[in-house]
């Protein structure tokens, strides 16, 4: 059953003119100052996730983004300011991008703010979609297998050096450690240092392609997924779970059930009628596909209607996808709290292995409106579901 609820704050600054017939994407370009008002945004949310209730803000890596929609390079030294900020919420790498890092150096950058926060930092690894980002660094994207077979040797390796106390590796990109001569003696084996505090390292990754691979390789390493809610289309996707459940049982978990080990994302906007929420949330909805939308997240759109999207006088009339038709489908939970508890509701009895949720905004929703939903959110939605899981702990 339901029990947690999470956030996602991708870093995006706050923005005027946004939705289909808005500033373009590549026309947006802020000040150096106000790019970095992403930082006590930030705060501002996890000071009120944390003060209602909220299991985990999650958070994203991202670079070079002078259009202010993911703002935040580093993600681990931003948890461990927020966490000494905060009393109990926890902080979820949503996602560290593995090839835009030496895995060794991930590794310990990670284990420094486990140690630090007392582990109040969740491990998250992703592959990467910004081809600006990631060709930066110097590490493939657009070839996608190298981009994957770089990425599965990095984690790989990263979990090797969590959970061995003293470890090599010998594989396509990296041998570690070099064979080199050091103090007298020839090096075989290195130790990270510091390793984790919390081990077993929990790993989250997010669920984009669902391909038998990608999943296996996920259940194999006892890695957690994220589905929807970020950068792709929100809601629970049947097929995409129980996909992930099968690869669980072919990994040995036979009693694996639907939902286990997944958050299921969503992007939420409540009012006091569903009516009045989609009137409001339409601009944000519209603005979050304009900026993910060209980068093929969003499998649905033409190459006609992406280029429409640059185009705020073509746009609106283009034939994009409508906030209406995402709340048909539940991608998107508009309405009073009655109606998204609701939804929930029907959500936990569908997927009884599913224990967490993430409620969250569209890019360009201004601090204001987030910080007003979420605690509407946990005033009058989060205790339908908490609550129970409190009854249901039996006392001493």
């Amino acid at each position: 059953m339901i029990t947690k609820f999470d956030s996602l704050y991708a870093g995006h600054v706050d923005m005027d003119n946004v939705g289909y017939g808005g500033t373009p994407v590549n026309d947006r370009s802020f000040s150096d100052e106000y790019l970095a008002t992403a930082f006590d945004k930030a705060q501002a949310i996890a000071q009120t996730m944390d003060r209602c209730g909220y299991d985990t803000m999650w958070m994203a890596e991202h670079h070079f983004q002078p259009e202010g929609y993911e703002c935040i390079p580093n993600l681990l030294m931003l948890n461990v300011h927020l966490a000494h900020l905060t009393k109990s919420l926890k902080f979820g790498c949503g996602f560290n991008i593995a090839p835009m890092w030496n895995p060794l150096r991930l590794a310990e950058d990670f284990a420094t703010a486990d140690i630090l926060t007392r582990g109040r930092v969740i491990f998250g690894v992703g592959r990467g979609y910004h081809t600006r980002e990631v060709e930066t660094f110097g590490s493939p994207l657009q070839d996608q297998a190298a981009n994957r077979d770089l990425f599965e040797e990095q984690v790989e390796l990263i979990l090797k050096s969590f959970n061995e106390r003293s470890f090599s590796h010998q594989g396509k990109y990296y041998t570690i450690p070099p064979r080199v001569p050091y103090r007298g003696y020839e090096l075989e084996e290195i130790t990270l240092v510091p390793r984790p505090r919390t081990l077993p390292v929990e790993t989250w990754q997010p669920i984009q392609s669902a391909t038998p691979r990608a999943l296996d390789f996920m259940a194999k390493h006892g890695i957690k997924g994220m589905l929807g809610g970020g950068v792709s289309e929100g809601g629970a996707i049947y097929d995409v779970i129980a996909a992930y459940r099968d690869a669980l049982v072919r990994a040995g978990r036979d009693d694996a059930q639907l939902g286990e080990d997944l958050v299921i994302g969503f992007h939420f906007f409540m009012a006091d009628t569903q009516e009045a929420a989609i009137k409001e949330a339409a601009k944000y909805y519209e603005e979050n596909l304009k900026m993910f939308g060209p980068l093929r997240l969003v499998r649905s759109l033409t190459d006609d209607q992406i280029e429409a999207m640059g185009d705020p006088s073509r746009a609106p009339t283009a034939g994009l996808p409508t906030i209406e038709r995402a709340v048909e489908r539940q991608g998107f939970l508009c309405g009073p709290p009655e109606l998204i508890i609701e939804q929930l509701k029907e959500l936990e009895e569908q997927y009884p292995g599913l224990e967490r949720v993430g409620m969250s905004h569209p890019v360009g929703t201004p601090e204001k409106i987030i910080l007003e939903q979420l605690e509407w959110l946990a005033r009058d939605v989060m205790p339908a579901f908490t609550s129970k899981a409190e009854q249901a702990v039996p006392a001493d």
